[in-house]
């Protein structure tokens, strides 16, 4: 007798009450509780339908092949043929998956090459777009009416936009070149007047500044000051922090006026407009906002423009204070009218190769300067938006540009050092390298005055400014406050005929310092980087 199943004598033996037929019990068992069926005819079955039989203990009878010497290698030589069969199966099996997975690696390939290919179509075709726009007569523009929220609402009756979201911009108009050009006459005409201010800092009292108080702003679980800025009229400071919020502080009574959120990223500059009470911000998060300053104290958001598409690294504002100027990481700086927010133009150039990293007007009005991530320092006539000069030699993105008051020098800074610049003649005449190799140069300030540079790294220098023949001197180093080597920008000002020296920190909090002799007795918090900058 044989198990139904496994086609050989049981060990113990059972049959089933319903077919009749044999089965070893641990066979049929396992087989009803996993399928509750007779495994030949498909019946319903269960183990109280099985009958033990009583037998003799069977022995099993060896198979042919294990009968013999020459019997088992055959059948070994058998099972052995079998694996070898097995193995060039799943071998070809492979075989196919590889050349199944190269195809397809080739057609991603294919599609990445694609989409490159009309990524750079798109960006010549929006180039083609902004030159064209700029070169449109201006008599065709229709007027806008004043903006709704961002800044960017049109007419009812404006042509449909030539881009998906975006506008046709309106262009720098022959009446803003006019007042642009009548702004340049009349301070170029007051700087030869200029007399060098009697409260201004001597290089005495420079060497006697000591820190007196640090000022702790942004939130603590993302420290960080990135820009600074200070009200030419009040004693209020603006600070712009890595926790993507902006803060008004009074330094006179140490307290907060306004905390300006909105953004979503952090804010990487920030610009007090005295007129109208307005502050500018721009963020990593793609947006410029412009905030009206209330009675109260407060500031609202009156506009939101967002017309770069990349990180917007740099806001300056025009002498006019009617007009300022964004830079972007998306290798386009923007002209924008500050009553009504929009984008008069948006200037791009197929030979900027990367993203803007700094600007900064002359303090004439009509010419900008910008750095940029790919080394070089370009400068622009702000009435046609031509590149008119280069500036190259410089090492990695040029992180801060700073023109001296009197018109001549602009001073760069990168992570080889510091340049200074001849606009005459349009040439480097200076260099200083006060790091060591690896330590950048993040930011570079000439006082309103144009008779001191400070320069920020892994500590704050000051220098004397001299001519393009004498030397310029070493007036005060300032050591690292925050004790992590990074510094990133300097302040100074004087109030009240008290010449005051601020240093902003990264670490959410910023130090004061002056040449009395008041020390602050807390300890300042741990910081990552500082911002610097000098105030009139």
């Amino acid at each position: 007798m044989f198990c139904a199943i496994s086609g050989v004598t049981p060990e113990e033996p059972v049959v089933s009450r319903k077919s009749g037929l044999l089965f070893e019990r641990r066979l049929i068992e396992k087989h009803i509780s996993e399928n509750g069926t007779c495994p030949v005819t498909g019946e319903n079955l269960s183990t109280e339908d099985l009958i033990s039989i009583q037998t003799n203990k069977a022995v099993k009878p060896r198979p042919l092949q294990a009968a013999s010497i020459p019997g088992m290698l055959g059948l070994f030589q058998n099972e052995w043929d079998a694996l070898m069969l097995s193995n060039y199966s799943l071998e070809q099996q492979l075989h196919t998956a590889r050349q199944e997975l190269s195809h397809a690696l080739y057609q991603h390939d294919a599609a990445c090459r694609v989409i490159a290919r009309l990524k750079k179509e798109r960006d010549e075709a929006r180039q083609r777009l902004v030159q064209a726009s700029r070169q449109a007569p201006p008599a065709e523009v229709v007027a806008p009416t004043p903006a709704s929220a961002n800044g960017k609402r049109a007419p009812e009756d404006e042509p449909e936009p030539v881009a998906p979201g975006k506008k046709a911009k309106q262009g720098i108009t022959q009446e803003i070149i006019k007042e642009l050009t009548d702004c340049n006459a009349r301070l170029s005409g007051q700087r030869k007047k200029r007399q060098i201010s009697e409260t201004l800092a001597t290089t005495e009292s420079l060497e006697k500044y000591t820190q007196i108080a640090s000022h702790p702003l942004h939130k603590t679980v993302k420290p960080g000051i990135c820009a600074t800025d200070i009200h030419p009229s009040k004693d209020y400071i603006l600070t712009g922090g890595v926790d993507s919020s902006a803060i008004v502080f009074n330094r006179a009574s140490g307290e907060i006026v306004s905390t300006l959120a909105g953004h979503s990223k952090r804010v990487t500059s920030v610009k007090f407009v005295p007129r109208d009470e307005l502050v500018l911000t721009g963020s990593a998060d793609k947006t410029v906002r412009i905030w009206q300053g209330q009675d109260d104290g407060s500031y609202n958001c009156k506009h939101t423009l967002k017309d770069h598409t990349s990180e917007v690294r740099a806001v300056t504002l025009h002498a006019t204070r009617n007009y300022f100027v964004t830079a972007s990481l998306d290798k386009t700086w923007g002209f924008y009218d500050l009553s009504t927010g929009l984008c008069l133009t948006q200037v791009s150039e197929a030979t900027v190769q990367d993203g803007f990293t700094s600007a900064a007007f002359h303090p004439d009005g009509l010419i900008l300067g910008t750095g940029t991530a790919e080394s070089l320092v370009r400068i622009w006539d702000v009435k046609t938006q031509a590149n008119v000069a280069k500036f190259e030699g410089h090492t990695g993105p040029v992180t801060d540009i700073s023109f001296s008051e009197n018109g001549y020098f602009l001073a760069t800074a990168a992570t080889d050092g510091v340049k200074l610049w001849d606009l005459r003649k349009l040439k480097n005449f200076r260099s200083f390298a006060p790091y060591e190799s690896g330590t950048p140069t993040n930011t570079v300030e000439f006082d309103f005055s144009g008779s001191y540079l400070a320069v920020g790294g892994s500590d704050i220098r000051v220098y004397q400014v001299a001519s393009v023949k004498q030397e310029w001197n070493t007036v005060k180093v300032f050591p690292d406050l925050s004790g992590t080597g990074v510094l990133h920008s300097f302040l100074e000002r004087a109030f009240h005929s008290r010449h005051l020296l601020l240093l902003m920190t990264a670490s959410s909090a910023f130090w004061e310092l002056r040449h009395q002799g008041l020390r602050y007795q807390q300890q300042p918090p741990s910081c990552i980087q500082v911002n610097t900058r000098f105030l009139r």
